[in-house]
C-alpha cells in the first residue's frame, strides 16, 4: 500500500462539526472512511495556522486515494490536498532509475 497525506482546511460548517463530534469523533470518522476504499488510517493531528488537520492514510491505489480527497471535498466541510508520501526505500528505487531528460530550451 502507499502512504499519503491529506492536508485540510475546515469551512466554517466543518468546524463546527469537529466541535459537535470531538476530535476522537473525527478520527474515528476518517478511520472508517480510509477502511471503506480497503486502506487504514496510520494517524491524524490537528495543527494551528493555515491548515487545520493532517491525515496520514496507508491505501490501496490511487484510485482509492482519489476517491477519498473526491469524497472529502465534494462533502463541502473542508478543503484538501493530498501528497504521496515517499520511504527511504522508495526513495532508494527513485535514485536506480535515470529519466531522459532536456530541460526547456537546451
Amino acid at each position: 500500500m502507499a502512504r499519503y497525506l491529506y492536508i485540510g482546511s475546515y469551512t466554517q460548517a466543518g468546524i463546527q462539526g469537529v466541535l459537535k463530534d470531538g476530535g476522537s469523533g473525527r478520527r474515528e470518522a476518517v478511520e472508517a472512511l480510509a477502511k471503506s476504499v480497503g486502506g487504514s488510517l496510520v494517524d491524524m493531528y490537528w495543527g494551528f495556522g493555515e491548515d487545520d488537520f493532517y491525515v496520514i492514510a496507508d491505501l490501496p491505489s490511487q484510485a482509492a486515494a482519489a476517491a477519498v480527497a473526491s469524497t472529502t471535498s465534494a462533502a463541502g466541510a473542508a478543503s484538501i490536498r493530498t501528497i504521496v508520501l515517499l520511504t527511504a526505500e522508495d526513495m532508494d528505487e527513485v535514485v536506480k532509475l535515470h529519466p531522459a531528460y532536456r530541460a526547456p530550451g537546451a
